[in-house]
């Protein structure tokens, strides 16, 4: 009986640690997140003044390999990313991969934002068809598949989806030999043969936003 007491005081104390390590990390996230607060706000909605996407809600596996990314140079690297040029040694504030990870977690946890609209003359129904590329890694819904390393493309700045498309496209991302998902998207992005397919692919995912 006492060996059962025990051992159920351990787990108990255990448990406790755990809740008290999570808060603690959660904190620490947020703590971190302050250098990126200043172009990506405070609840990470984005500024399209400072050419910076909404991040809050975005999975966090994710936003951690996109940080390691740019932490190596497999993006935001190229002279004509004059974004990424930026976002770069901001993920070096960012020690360790730990670091990394508790920022990311961080910005999971935030509540996804509803962007406003600022595209003009995209046409939804004529993106429908052309999203039918995008399904198999991006989801029916745009909701994201991890095992595909495709992330959500919902609650989205349209202006940012657009974008990188074209640097896809013109690459500027995507084209690094240590950007592997990215090379995997390029193919996909250059099958929108011209800038008004790219403005109706995403016309029709910010539809999916509803």
């Amino acid at each position: 009986m006492k060996w059962r007491n025990r051992v159920l005081g351990a787990s108990l104390l255990l448990a406790a640690v755990g809740c008290v390590s999570g808060e603690t990390q959660h904190e620490r996230g947020e703590a971190l997140y302050g250098y990126c607060e200043q172009c990506h706000g405070d609840a990470g909605q984005g500024n399209a003044d400072f050419r910076t996407p909404a991040i809050a809600g975005l999975q966090d596996w994710y936003i951690e390999a996109q940080l390691q990314k740019f932490r190596i140079g497999a993006r935001g690297d190229h002279p004509d990313d004059l974004d990424g040029l930026r976002m770069r040694p901001m993920s070096r504030t960012l020690a360790t991969d730990g670091e990394v990870a508790l920022v990311s977690a961080y910005v999971a946890s935030l509540d996804p934002v509803d962007p406003p609209d600022t595209m003009v003359g995209g046409d939804p129904v004529a993106g429908r068809v052309l999203f039918n590329t995008c399904i198999e890694c991006h989801g029916e819904r745009a909701e994201g598949r991890r095992d595909k390393s495709a992330p959500s493309l919902l609650n989205q700045s349209d202006w940012y989806l657009v974008a990188q498309l074209h640097k896809f496209r013109s690459g500027i991302r995507g084209a690094d030999t240590l950007d592997t998902t990215g090379i995997q998207m390029r193919p996909n992005a250059l099958a929108l043969e011209n800038d008004q397919a790219v403005r109706d692919v995403v016309a029709y995912i910010e539809t999916l936003d509803n």
